[in-house]
């Protein structure tokens, strides 16, 4: 079966620590079922001094979380407004035949997002 999230995606986290915060999917692990959201699940980690890290000190970086604490952020339905709101994630096949993913609460198709 097919992932709802891919990486590129705007979404929401809706459970834990970081509940309500927005970002950016920057990798995601199927064998675990765990996503790499930036700014989200940050931790700190103290280091000795290395070849590639000379100076040590203390290291932050986001850890991954589940695939389950995501939603995907999607523009309203208005054109007015802008916002992103989250969203549960559905497939279609598009007039062409090609299966492609749409948001189930505008029933607009998902654009692909490639990671810049």
């Amino acid at each position: 079966m097919a992932w709802k999230i891919k990486t590129g995606d705007e979404v929401f986290v809706i459970s834990g620590d970081s509940k309500g915060i927005k970002g950016k999917i920057l990798r995601v692990d199927r064998k675990t079922s765990r996503v790499l959201v930036s700014g989200v699940n940050v931790r700190s980690r103290h280091v000795k001094p290395s070849p590639q890290n000379p100076e040590g000190g203390v290291i932050r970086k986001e850890c991954p979380i589940h695939v389950s604490n995501v939603a995907l952020a999607v523009p309203r339905s208005s054109e007015h407004d802008a916002s992103l709101v989250p969203t549960r994630v559905g497939f279609r096949f598009s007039d062409s035949g090609k299966k492609v993913r749409y948001a189930k609460r505008n029933q607009i198709e998902i654009q692909e997002s490639r990671p810049s």
